[in-house]
């Protein structure tokens, strides 16, 4: 492993943006303070003018693998993480075969450790009739057990109640919820089917993954949390209402209840679905102003605990089709790091504060080992970025397989030079060393 000096950088890091160097040796940063030039290094990198940050750690993503590779593959979209300053991600369960089995989930890791440029885990999927599997997932080795309760990308719903109770009153491990109420989803499908068939436009999609739907179900899972100690995250929270769900009081070691807000979430609203079509039709669904900003206020106050991208790509041409079979979800991972720094040079938030929400409190909530932070120590995960070097995203230079981007068109004020990955320097403007491969994510639990 090549030892790696970053000098005169900003390093934004635990609530603070020091000047200074850090030196990397066997994959793990030996050192950080002022003056380490002196340190012998095989690669140099001077980071005078920009901006280092811990690797972001997405909590939730779908690289599609096995069996729906015509969208996606752990290769490629762990590519494109890479580029956009990702060092680390959590995939979920809904592939094809569905990963619902000790033997299933190794498979995917054993793919992952041959293909992936990021360090990964992978969520075991829960369903109706699978409890005695969950139970024996190593809390070590996994990052967590995964609940749809409403029907998605692959149909994992669990909506039997008895299952549910089960799963929340008798699963040790963190349970992550995709949380909308499938029956209220259902019938306001059929409300809109009757007044325009199969040709929906696709501007009534938050009408129909309701705010409603959202609520309800989150709620439900709040409160069977509550009520049974269970360690709860609910996933890309899409309501202003949901929002107020979440305890914005206490530490986030202290939380048993923790909630994510995604990009899209954050950036789009019902008004650009004209524009945008089925290209931003994501479930939970990207709803009103108000529940944008409400999902991003939440985020600045503390009630949502942790910015990720739901990064679930399909093809153009599955994109292309009708609303009703247009399937829901869109590529991020490029791309979420600098969304999030827009934001920042629009006045919406600090450095710090995305730090803290895309790096630090996921290592917390997910109790990563030696991991999303910048100390002696720990794994050498570190992007760099120029925050005054704008680019124009374009098909051509969209990495995930799909082939397309919802932020087709739109410059990005800043960008991402260097991703060192557990110690590895894995891609430098635009060229990447993929000779090393990422490494499996590891908890410190107690359980």
């Amino acid at each position: 492993m090549k030892r790696i000096l970053i000098t005169n950088a900003n390093i934004v890091n635990e609530g603070k943006i020091t000047r200074g160097d850090i030196f990397i040796q066997d994959g793990m940063i030996y050192n950080i303070g002022e003056n380490l030039a002196d340190n012998e290094a095989d690669i140099h990198i001077d980071a005078t003018g920009k901006y280092v940050f811990p690797g972001i750690i997405d909590d939730q993503v779908h690289f599609r693998e096995p069996g729906l590779t015509h969208k996606a593959e752990i290769y490629t979209e762990s590519k494109a993480a890479v580029a956009g300053g990702i060092t680390s991600y959590m995939e979920m369960p809904n592939t094809v075969p569905q990963a619902t089995t000790l033997e299933l989930l190794e498979d995917k890791f054993a793919i992952a450790k041959e293909k992936s440029l990021a360090n990964y885990s992978f969520f075991f999927g829960a369903t109706n009739d699978n409890i005695d599997e969950i139970l024996k997932v190593d809390p070590e080795n996994v990052c967590g057990i995964k609940v749809f309760q409403g029907s998605s990308t692959g149909n994992m719903l669990v909506d039997n109640q008895e299952s549910l109770e089960r799963i929340f009153k008798e699963c040790k491990l963190l349970i992550a919820t995709h949380s909308e109420n499938d029956n209220i989803i259902k019938a306001n499908l059929e409300k809109y089917k009757t007044e325009f068939g199969e040709d929906i436009p696709v501007k009534y999609h938050p009408k129909i993954r309701s705010a409603e739907a959202c609520y309800d179900a989150s709620k439900r899972v709040v409160d069977m949390a509550r009520r049974y100690g269970s360690k709860l995250h609910v996933l890309h929270i899409s309501t202003a209402e949901e929002v107020k769900l979440f305890d914005k009081n206490l530490p986030l070691e202290e939380k048993r209840i923790t909630a994510e807000a995604c990009i899209h979430h954050m950036w789009f609203s019902e008004e650009d679905y004209e524009e945008k079509g089925n290209f931003i039709k994501w479930n939970p669904a990207v709803k009103t102003k108000e529940d944008r900003d409400g999902v991003f206020q939440g985020v600045l106050d503390g009630h949502i605990d942790v910015i990720a991208t739901d990064h679930a790509p399909h093809t153009i041409e599955e994109k292309g089709q009708k609303y009703g079979k247009a399937p829901s979800g869109g590529p991020l991972v490029q791309h979420s790091l600098v969304a999030m720094l827009d934001m920042y040079h629009a006045g919406k938030i600090s450095l710090e504060m995305i730090v803290q929400k895309m790096c630090h409190n996921v290592a917390i909530l997910f109790e990563i080992e030696k991991r999303g932070y910048l100390r002696p120590g720990y794994y050498a995960d570190i992007v760099i970025a120029d925050l005054e070097k704008p680019w124009t995203v374009t098909k051509e230079n969209v990495l995930s397989k799909c082939g397309w981007s919802p932020f087709e068109g739109h410059t990005f004020r800043s960008s991402v030079t260097h991703t060192i990955v557990s110690g590895h320097l894995a891609y430098e403007n635009g060229t990447f060393y993929e000779e090393v491969k990422g490494k499996r994510l590891k908890f410190s639990r107690k359980i």
